[in-house]
């Protein structure tokens, strides 16, 4: 709709800007029921709705432009917010109210510029092309990807927090990658000389080249690569592509063009509610200079966001003061925090530090002349100190007799503040701005678990940082309400996940009836403890799941064998270690496939899997695999699913070590154990890093001396990089020390949970973790190899043992008294997938097969 004038009675809302902070102004007003007074036009100039550029990373491991969009794709058009994709606003005419696109001209009553920023690229003689990509947006990131798929080595100019993003996207892509940075310390703005020291130590160890106190004159051609890039002094770098990310600049074109008020360092100069030198403009975010700064943050932003919406609506509004500039990071997979004055700056602050070079971590206390309050903190390699500190300095909390205690090691991070010590006002969530007080208003209007008290208050849904602060202060003010916090499994039994495997393993518990007897309550269980019971006992015992006494507590899938998928068939996933496989292996999964009618599809582990099978099918297609020297690939269970590799020294002319042969032998040993969630693994024969073993539960990366253990890391929802455990390893303890991590991962976590979050929740972290499996702190370690190696030895195929057996062959059948195929059940062929063009009533449930 196009007009230049408001209609009816509402006023008209232009914000122009579609970012993160736009987005969340329109939803402030939303909330507040903006709509029955403005007619709101919201202008984007990329084609995509807003998304999360907190998590842009992410796009490289698997998410899409919906994944991280910060809304439903009705939210819009839902609310009556009229959204202006792809058209970008190309002037403002103040004398006549007007915003003017290529598309015509728009009226405005009340205008809000949240335009962001854009990448700074130093003028440097033959940047283009490849030469010249910068790293802010999706489309940026899609020529990124392309321009790395004929590319060996990228350069990333900037060592910030971005620059460090990039060279991890630059790594993930399976470059080499290099960071050139002009000051001489990794993230100047963050970080003192120590603590970039520190993190630059753990930056290069993964692989990532770094290059500092450089200066780039000029791009020439290469000789080797692409590009020379030239720096000053004489010295040069040779890549294939380079990205820029030398920090940011305010998007403030159009406030310049049309005359409003900019500061010195750009950036429309806005007052303490956000009004620019017109009072019919706003604006917000990173196009915004209040008292000269430019906050580069998302939750100053927010916080803008917030106070406008209210002012606009006639409510009490704060006001804008500046923001805490506070941040906890993991770059590379590497912890990085910087909190308040981290460098020291105020009059009379004194610092404590803790430097330690075996681990290349690195922390610094910043207090004030009295010694009796934090003014700041840096932390490199362990983040678990962050919450606390962070607590001390934004709520004036005395220090302890001896402040360093705060900062040195204590198997755990800071001595963690009791939820008692924060007061009502202490912030929680600084995304959203939610404070302590906020948290407990939310639990007395009735909000009883943690998803209902984020759903009200938003704390944790932003960068997530605070969710373990979160959590705690939930469970301390439900206790003192005498709410009990129960952490029992489910009503049948009293105990966690964790007591339950203690329960089974000690007293040799094999059967879910068995333990209901002895510790549960009722006769049958429910759909949370029969699977998380049969989770435990597979991974003590390793008994057939196929046994009568066992069968119950499976889900569908695990019940087959095999994944149901949505129209009801299932698919078929043979073992194939490490991605390797013979040619007469690779023609009888042809023929199979061929023989039964099946969909193929090579999966991201390097696994072939066949999709459309019937339920009376699966016995044929397992017999037809195992007689060609197959094996179940345990692809529907929670269990070890795929040891991922690249073909190593035998055939890469960059392999230091065997890394097929490595990945044989993992997922030989650890085929079929079974844990609280699936479990993936990755081999790279060299830090060029193609097997992407840092995206992986357990990730095994080669060096000259041997192997380097990457722990805790995943894809998917929620992606994580793992972290370096261990260096160096010979085969033997490399194998032991897998084991260890495996078995108390399964000892200790919670169901259904990932290594990544089992990390991220264990009280003590990376240190604690690496002193259990390392230093055998608890005396564990012999005991977890034993119980490894009895997983190990039961291990038997379960295909081949329903095969053998022939009543459990009778759950394979459409029809209990009848071999045949349901004759209801026909298929069509759409995109070469079987698809069934009647019901699948037939198609039994679980419980009617079992």
């Amino acid at each position: 709709m196009k007009a230049t004038a408001s209609s009816g009675q509402r006023e008209r809302l232009v914000i122009v800007g579609n970012g993160m902070v736009g987005h969340h102004c329109v939803e402030q007003l939303v909330s507040r029921g903006a709509l029955q007074r403005f007619e709101v036009h919201v202008f984007g100039e990329e084609r995509q709705r807003a998304y999360d550029r907190v998590h842009l990373s992410e796009y490289f491991g698997g998410s899409c432009a919906e994944t991280l969009a910060l809304c439903g794709q009705d939210f819009y058009g839902a609310n009556g917010v009229h959204l202006h994709l792809g058209e970008a606003v190309l002037e403002i005419d103040r004398e006549h109210a007007e915003v003017v696109t290529a598309e015509g001209r728009y009226g405005y009553d009340q205008l809000v510029l949240a335009t962001g920023s854009y990448p700074f690229v130093p003028p440097i003689e033959g940047s283009s092309g490849n030469a010249r990509l910068v790293y802010r947006t999706l489309d940026d990131l899609d020529a990124i990807r392309a321009a790395a798929a004929s590319a060996r080595r990228g350069v990333v100019v900037g060592g910030g927090l971005l620059g460090l993003e990039a060279a991890n996207a630059l790594k993930s892509l399976g470059l080499e990658a290099h960071v050139v940075e002009f000051a001489p310390r990794l993230m100047p703005v963050q970080l003192d000389g120590e603590g970039g020291a520190a993190l630059k130590a753990q930056i290069e160890a993964l692989g990532v080249g770094v290059h500092l106190s450089r200066a780039t004159q000029s791009i020439s051609a290469g000789e080797d690569y692409r590009y020379r890039m030239n720096f000053d002094g004489g010295e040069h770098l040779e890549t294939d592509l380079i990205v820029f990310s030398a920090g940011i600049r305010p998007q403030d074109a159009l406030g310049r063009a049309c005359g409003l008020d900019i500061a010195a360092r750009g950036g429309v100069v806005i007052d303490n509610h956000c009004r620019s030198s017109d009072p019919r403009i706003f604006a917000i975010g990173e196009c915004a200079s209040w008292n000269g700064s430019v906050f580069g943050l998302v939750a100053p932003g927010y916080s803008m966001a917030r106070n406008l919406a209210a002012l606009l609506m006639g409510e009490a509004a704060g006001e804008f003061t500046g923001a805490d500039m506070s941040t906890k990071l993991k770059l590379l997979g590497v912890d990085v925090g910087s909190i308040g004055d981290a460098h020291g700056a105020t009059p009379g602050a004194r610092s404590y530090r803790f430097i330690d070079e075996a681990n290349s971590a690195y922390r610094r206390l910043v207090v004030d002349a009295s010694g009796k309050h934090v003014l700041g903190a840096v932390l490199v390699g362990d983040n678990s100190y962050y919450d606390t500190l962070l607590q001390y300095a934004q709520n004036g909390i005395a220090l302890p007799a001896d402040p360093a205690a705060l900062i040195l090691p204590q198997g755990g991070g800071a001595p963690a503040l009791g939820a008692d010590a924060l007061p009502d006002s202490a912030t929680i969530c600084s995304c959203h701005n939610v404070s302590k007080g906020a948290v407990c208003a939310a639990i007395d209007s009735g909000c009883g678990d943690l998803a209902a008290v984020k759903g009200c208050t938003k704390a944790a849904t932003g960068c997530g940082g605070c969710a373990a602060l979160l959590k705690q202060v939930f469970e301390h003010e439900l206790t003192a309400r005498g709410v009990a916090v129960d952490k029992s499994l489910c009503e049948h039994f009293a105990y966690t996940r964790q007591e339950l495997y203690g329960l089974v393993r000690v007293e040799g518990i094999r059967t879910f009836n068995e333990l209901l007897e002895r510790h549960g309550k009722g006769h049958v269980g429910c759909d949370i403890c029969k699977p998380a019971v049969g989770s435990i006992l597979a991974s003590c015992w390793n008994q057939p799941i196929m046994d009568p006494a066992l069968v119950p507590l499976q889900d569908t899938n695990d019940t087959f064998m095999a994944n149901m998928q949505k129209n009801g068939t299932y698919s078929v996933v043979p073992r194939i270690p490490g991605g390797e496989i013979t040619p007469d292996k690779l023609i009888v999964i042809g023929q199979v496939a061929k023989k039964y009618d099946l969909y193929t599809k090579i999966t991201g582990g390097q696994r072939i899997d066949l999709f459309g099978a019937q339920l009376h099918e699966l016995p044929l297609i397992w017999g037809e695999l195992i007689e060609a020297g197959f094996e179940t690939g345990h692809a529907y269970g929670k269990s070890t699913r795929t040891v991922k590799s690249c073909v190593g020294s035998t055939w890469c002319r960059y392999g230091v070590q065997d890394s097929v042969g490595m990945a044989l032998r993992l997922e030989d040993r650890y085929k079929g154990l079974r844990s609280p969630h699936k479990l993936k693994f990755a081999v790279s024969g060299c830090t060029r890093e193609c097997a992407e073993a840092q995206s992986k539960d357990i990730g095994v990366i080669a060096t000259e001396k041997g192997w380097n253990l990457y722990v805790c890391g995943n894809g998917g929802m929620r992606p994580r990089h793992a972290e370096l455990f261990a260096t160096d390893l010979d085969d033997e303890t490399l194998v032991r020390l897998i084991d260890r991590v495996l078995m108390f991962y399964i000892r200790t976590a919670d169901k259904l949970q990932r290594t990544s979050v089992w990390r991220e929740n264990l009280e003590g972290g990376l240190d604690y973790l690496k002193q259990v499996i390392l230093d055998d702190s608890l005396g564990l370690a012999s005991e977890l190899e034993a119980q490894m190696q009895h997983v190990v030895d039961q291990y038997e195929c379960e295909w081949a043992n329903a095969l053998n057996d022939p009543e459990k062959l009778k759950r394979f059948r459409t029809f209990v008294n009848d071999r045949r195929a349901d004759p209801d059940v026909h298929f069509v062929r759409e995109r070469e997938q079987r698809r069934p063009a009647a019901p699948l009533h037939l198609i039994p449930t679980i419980e009617e097969a079992v």
